[in-house]
């Protein structure tokens, strides 16, 4: 029963640690992402995201997160909502 206990909390505890490294592999760069891969982050949808596309489109890459206030439809409460969940990469560099 104790090596159960044990067990359940190193299992416990590497997710713990292990969950933030994952989920990092998981962030949509908005600067090289499709209408429908901005889709997949919860807090976009299909409007803001096309508006994402069209923004880069029209000014170039995003140099950094606060740029995306810019878009048609993002404020600061959605920027908060969706900024753990996309990353800013600019020529192999990571701005996030």
């Amino acid at each position: 029963m104790i090596i159960k206990r044990i067990l359940a909390s190193l299992f416990l505890a590497f997710m713990m640690i292990a969950t933030p490294v994952l989920a990092a592999s998981h962030l949509v760069d908005v600067n090289s992402a499709t209408v429908e891969q901005l889709e997949a982050v919860n807090g976009i949808g299909e409007k803001i995201a096309t508006e994402i596309v069209a923004y880069r489109e029209e000014h170039g890459s995003f140099k950094t997160m606060d740029e995306l206030l810019n878009v048609k439809g993002i404020a600061e409460k959605r920027l908060e909502k969706i900024k753990d969940a996309v990353e800013i990469k600019s020529k192999g560099h990571d701005a996030h």
